[in-house]
């Protein structure tokens, strides 16, 4: 697997864009096209069901050396050996947690992923070990509709001011990717551009080459 510096391209294996697919096909569509992380989020799903998906998913992950990212679900991602886990602020500060160290098994290489959508949100989640932030939502999301835009100045803001990975997430589309980077993106999270596409391998890899 690639070190999360050199991470780009992460993307989503998410239940709510899935209706009719399998989802270790789409995990290996996402594979092939380049992602370097790939997030099982899954919402509305029990923890029995993420398991379920986690198992699907983890062998193709795992060949393609790719990263497995578990939403929302810490102990999943501990019992699955997954690379990642990713929380958002209710699931962390909200929930009494100060630094990731402690959500870590001993000698466990998991990564902790946190999102924010301020830059006293950023400066804290630093403060507190996360091994990379979501910075959005840049642009309004049908992902996420109730959130509010944190516009490029966020983008613009992490770029000078954010010392770990960082990855813009939110809205981001062909359209939108080139003002990302613009604002000093080089890392984007992408879920309905390349999930709503009709090759979702071939958008991975237009997106890659973007980012290239």
């Amino acid at each position: 697997m690639k070190s999360l510096a050199d991470c780009t391209l992460y993307t989503f294996v998410d239940t709510a864009y899935l209706p009719g697919r399998a989802p270790e096909d789409v995990a290996q569509q996402l594979c092939d096209g380049g992602s370097d992380l790939i997030q099982l989020r899954a919402k509305n799903s029990s923890p029995d069901e993420i398991r379920w998906l986690a198992e699907k998913i983890l062998p193709v992950t795992r060949r393609a050396h790719v990263g497995l990212v578990i939403n929302d679900h810490l102990e999943i991602a501990r019992e699955f050996g997954a690379d990642f886990c990713h929380l958002g602020q209710e699931d962390f500060f909200d929930a009494g947690h100060t630094h990731v160290a402690p959500l870590k098994i001993k000698n466990s290489k998991l990564k902790i992923g946190l999102s924010t959508h301020a830059a006293a949100q950023a400066q804290r989640a630093v403060a507190a070990g996360a091994d990379y932030l979501a910075i959005g939502p840049v642009f309004a999301t049908g992902t996420k509709p109730t959130a509010k835009p944190v516009t490029l100045e966020y983008v613009r803001w992490a770029a000078a001011n954010v010392p770990v990975p960082w990855f813009a997430i939110g809205g981001i589309n062909m359209q939108t990717l080139p003002e990302v980077l613009a604002a000093g993106a080089r890392r984007v999270c992408v879920v309905s551009a390349i999930l709503n596409a009709p090759d979702v391998a071939q958008a991975c890899a237009e997106f890659r080459r973007r980012l290239e």
